[in-house]
C-alpha cells in the first residue's frame, strides 16, 4: 500500500470521527472538496457538501444524539477508499418520520470515497437505514 493510500484512509477515518461523530463544522469544511458530489444522495436531494452536512446535522444527530461510528475495515486502491462501518446510537429523537423509540440502533454502511488532495471529492454508499426505519416503525 502506498503512502498516499494510507493518507487517504486516514482522511476517511478523520471524517468519520470528527465530522459524523462529533459534528465538527471546521473539519467538515477542511475535508470537503469544492467540487464534491454525493452520488448516494436520495433523488431530489442536494448532492453537494451542504446536502451531506444537512443529513448529519439535521437528520442523524438529532435522532441519535449519542451517535458513534465503528469502522470495521478499509480498503484503498488508487484514489478510492472503501469503508465498512456501522453508525450506532439511541433513537431518542424523530428519525425521518419515525417517532423516538428509545431503542439502540445500528445502521450498517459501506462507503466508497474518492479523495483528491486530502479532501472528499466523490461519495457512493449503501446503508441499512431503510430496514432500520422499518424495524423502528413496526415495533
Amino acid at each position: 500500500m502506498t503512502s498516499t493510500q494510507n493518507h487517504n484512509k486516514a482522511v476517511v477515518r478523520r471524517f468519520n470521527h470528527e465530522v459524523i461523530e462529533q459534528g465538527d463544522a471546521i473539519s467538515f469544511q477542511t475535508l470537503m472538496d469544492a467540487d464534491f458530489v454525493n452520488h448516494a444522495a436520495p433523488p431530489g436531494a442536494d448532492q453537494g457538501a451542504d446536502g451531506m452536512w444537512h443529513t448529519f446535522q439535521n437528520v442523524l444527530r438529532p435522532a441519535l444524539p449519542d451517535l458513534a461510528v465503528v469502522i470495521y475495515e478499509q480498503v484503498a486502491e488508487g484514489d478510492l477508499v472503501t469503508t465498512r462501518k456501522a453508525v450506532t446510537g439511541t433513537h431518542t429523537g424523530p428519525l425521518l418520520g419515525v417517532a423516538p423509540t428509545g431503542r439502540r440502533v445500528t445502521i450498517d454502511v459501506i462507503d466508497i470515497v474518492r479523495i483528491r488532495d486530502g479532501r472528499y471529492l466523490e461519495h457512493w454508499g449503501i446503508t441499512t437505514l431503510p430496514a432500520v426505519l422499518q424495524q423502528l416503525s413496526t415495533r
